[in-house]
């Protein structure tokens, strides 16, 4: 069994950044396409970003390109979304995702979850 676990959401004021990370454990890293998704207040989940197995392709959600970078280190196990000049149209509980697939932005595609981590970001 794959676990998730996210950390390093918070409180943070309009135009400030964080970095959230991931940590998975139970199978080999490597083998899995990781995604962020966040789900704010009454809204549907939403894809954020993703990225392939090796870290050489990316993509993200329009409303984040140029602000949210998604990294990781496969030998840590880890996954980041670092997050600059948040908006409080930013503010989520973010989720750390894996998928056996390549990068997809179809929340139905992905086979593990995280617990998600609250982000706030205040005008």
């Amino acid at each position: 069994q794959v676990q998730l676990v996210e950390s390093g959401g918070g409180l943070v004021q309009a135009g400030g950044s964080l970095r959230l990370s991931c940590a998975v454990s139970g199978r080999t890293f490597s083998t899995y396409s990781m995604g962020w998704f966040r789900q704010a207040p009454g809204k549907e989940r939403e894809f954020v970003a993703a990225i392939s197995r090796s870290g050489t392709s990316t993509t993200y959600i329009d409303s984040v390109k140029g602000r949210f970078n998604i990294s990781r280190d496969n030998a840590k196990n880890t996954v980041y979304l670092q997050m600059n000049s948040l908006k409080p149209e930013d503010t989520a509980v973010y989720y750390c995702t894996a998928t056996i697939n390549s990068p997809k932005t179809d929340w139905a595609m992905y086979n593990y979850w995280g617990q998600g981590t609250q982000v706030t970001v205040s005008s």
